[in-house]
C-alpha cells in the first residue's frame, strides 16, 4: 500500500504540474477575442507614458498601483503593447502561485495533497477570472504564496538570515504591489500561534514583518490622499457576505479532513488561516471604509486550494487500504469532474460578456460612425479611455471638452474645460460623436459638465446614428438648424 503511495511522489514533481496546468489555463482564451475592459484600459494606458510622466500621475492618482504600473511599462517596453502582453505576467504569477500552493501541500499533506491542491487552485473561479487580467492581484497572489512557502520552510527547521531576508522582501513588494495583500500578516501570525512556534522564530518573524510594513507605510498614509478613488465601492450588505461564508465553510471541511491539532504544523494550520484572516479582515475594515472586492484579497484563495488539496489527501488515504490500486486516481478524476462541471463558467469568464464593458470594440464603430469635421465627447470623462487605448480610431476628431491631457495634468482622463467653454464649442459644430456606457451599465449622470452635455445635445441636437456594444455607446449627433418652431442658440 505505501509503494502504490510513494511511486508518483518519486516520478512526478508537483510544482511543475501545477505549473503548466495553470499556464495551460491561462494562455486559454487570452485574448478574449480582442477584448480590454476599462480596468485594463487604465494599465494599457498608463503603462505606454514615460517614467516621467507615470510618477507625475502617481502624484495625484492611483499610487497605490505605482509599482505596478512601473514592471508594466517595462514590459510594454520590451515587447510591446497588445492583449497578450498585457495579461500575460498575470498568467505567469498565477501559475508561480499554484507551484508554490502544490508545494505546500505536499509538504503539509502528501503528495496527493499536493496535486490536488495545486490543480485546484486555477479551477477556482475567482483565480480564472484575475489569471487573465492586466492587472496587480495575481501578481501579489504569487508574492503571497513564496512568503507562505519560505515561512513554511522556515518553521521546519530551515530558519536562515537570506531566507528571513527573502521573507521580508516578498511581503515588502506585495505591500507595494497593493497594501491590503498586508493581510496575510495576521493570517500567517495566526499560523504561528496554531502550530506554536518556538520563541525565538516569532521574535524573528515579528521583526521581519515589522521592517515590511514599516516599508509600505509611507505608501499607506499617501494613498490615503487619493481615497476618492474607492468611493464607488458600496457599502457591505448581508448578502455582499455569503460568498466569504461559503468559501469559508468549504475550507472548513477541508481542514477537518485534515485531522487538524494544535502544535502541529499542518494544511489546515497555515490554510484556513490563509483563507479566513484576509477575509474576515477585510470585513471589518469595510464596516469602517467600504473596500470589500474579492479581487484585493485574491491571495486568500490559496488557503481555499490547500484545504481542498488536504480533503482530496485525505480522501486518498482513506480510500488506499481497499482499493490500493484505484485510489491512485481519485485525484484525477475528481480534478477532470471538476473541470466539467466548471466548464461553462471557464468559457463564459474567457467571454468579452464577462467584464462590464469592452474599450476597443466601440473604438472600431467610432472609426466607422465618425465625419469629416466632426467633434467628440465622453460622458463620463472617464470614457475617454477608449481614445486614449485606441487613438488611431479618433484621428481626425476634436476632443472638445478635454483641456489638459492626460500625460501633462497627470491624471487618468485628463483636465476638461470649464462648462460654459465646452457648450460654446459644441454649439459651433455640425457632427458630434458621444462615447458614453450603454443603458444596462450606465450610473444617473451627476458632474456639472456632463449634465451640461446632455442638455446641450438634447436641446440642440439629434441623434442620426446609434451603435452599443459589450457595455459602450456610441451615438452621432447632428446640430438641429434654426427654423420655425426649434430652439435657436440666445
Amino acid at each position: 500500500m505505501t509503494a502504490t503511495l510513494t511511486i508518483p511522489r518519486r516520478r512526478l514533481p508537483i510544482w511543475p504540474i501545477a505549473m503548466l496546468w495553470t499556464l495551460a489555463l491561462g494562455l486559454w482564451g487570452l485574448s478574449r477575442q480582442h477584448s480590454v475592459w476599462r480596468d485594463e484600459a487604465a494599465t494599457w494606458q498608463v503603462a505606454q507614458r514615460s517614467t516621467a510622466d507615470i510618477w507625475h500621475m502617481l502624484g495625484n492618482v492611483d499610487v497605490v498601483h505605482g509599482l505596478y504600473y512601473f514592471l508594466m511599462h517595462g514590459f510594454f517596453a520590451c515587447f510591446g503593447a497588445g492583449t497578450t502582453v498585457l495579461r500575460l505576467p498575470s498568467v505567469l504569477a498565477t501559475a508561480v502561485a499554484a507551484a508554490c500552493v502544490a508545494v505546500l501541500g505536499h509538504r503539509l499533506a502528501g503528495f496527493w495533497a499536493g496535486l490536488g491542491a495545486g490543480l485546484a487552485f486555477g479551477l477556482l473561479p475567482a483565480v480564472q477570472f484575475y489569471l487573465q487580467e492586466g492587472r496587480p492581484y495575481a501578481l501579489v497572489a504569487a508574492g503571497a504564496g513564496m512568503s507562505t512557502l519560505l515561512l513554511v520552510t522556515m518553521l521546519k527547521g530551515r530558519d536562515r538570515a537570506a531566507r528571513w531576508a527573502a521573507y521580508g522582501a516578498t511581503v515588502l513588494v506585495c505591500g507595494l504591489l497593493n497594501w491590503l495583500s498586508l493581510l496575510i500578516l495576521p493570517a500567517h501570525a495566526a499560523t504561528l500561534i496554531w502550530s506554536r512556534t518556538p520563541r525565538r522564530l516569532c521574535i524573528r518573524w515579528v521583526v521581519t514583518s515589522s521592517a515590511a510594513l514599516a516599508g509600505v507605510l509611507p505608501l499607506m498614509v499617501f494613498s490615503g490622499g487619493q481615497s476618492d478613488q474607492v468611493s464607488w465601492i458600496p457599502p457591505l450588505t448581508w448578502h455582499m457576505m455569503i460568498g466569504p461564508a461559503v468559501l469559508l465553510a468549504i475550507g472548513g471541511l477541508g481542514a477537518v479532513a485534515d485531522r487538524p491539532r494544535t502544535g502541529r504544523l499542518s494544511a489546515a494550520a497555515v490554510g484556513l488561516p490563509l483563507l479566513a484572516v484576509p477575509q474576515i479582515s477585510l470585513i471589518g475594515i469595510s464596516l469602517v471604509q467600504p473596500l470589500f472586492l474579492d479581487r484585493y484579497i485574491l491571495f486568500s484563495m490559496m488557503g481555499l486550494a490547500l484545504l481542498i488539496g488536504a480533503g482530496l489527501g485525505a480522501a486518498v488515504r482513506a480510500a488506499t487500504p481497499r482499493y490500493p490500486r484505484a485510489s491512485a486516481w481519485l485525484v484525477p478524476v475528481l480534478v477532470a469532474v471538476a473541470v466539467a462541471a466548471l466548464l461553462p463558467q471557464s468559457l463564459a469568464k474567457r467571454s468579452p460578456a464577462s467584464r462590464v464593458d469592452d474599450v476597443l470594440a466601440i473604438a472600431e464603430d467610432v472609426q466607422r460612425l465618425k465625419r469629416t469635421g466632426a467633434s467628440v465627447l465622453f460622458v463620463p470623462a472617464a470614457r475617454r479611455d477608449t481614445k486614449l487605448v485606441s487613438p488611431g480610431a479618433f484621428t481626425g476628431l476634436r476632443d472638445l471638452a478635454l483641456a489638459t491631457s492626460p500625460e501633462k495634468s497627470g491624471t487618468l482622463k485628463g483636465e476638461e474645460a470649464d462648462p460654459a467653454r465646452i457648450r460654446a464649442a459644441m454649439l459651433s459644430q455640425r457632427w458630434i460623436l458621444l462615447v458614453t456606457d450603454a443603458p444596462d451599465v450606465a450610473t444617473p449622470v451627476s458632474a456639472q459638465r456632463d449634465i451640461m452635455k446632455m442638455s446641450v445635445l438634447k436641446k440642440y441636437f439629434t441623434a442620426v446614428a446609434d451603435e452599443q456594444v459589450r457595455g459602450r455607446r456610441v451615438t452621432v449627433y447632428e446640430r438641429i438648424r434654426p427654423s420655425a418652431g426649434l430652439p435657436r442658440d440666445r
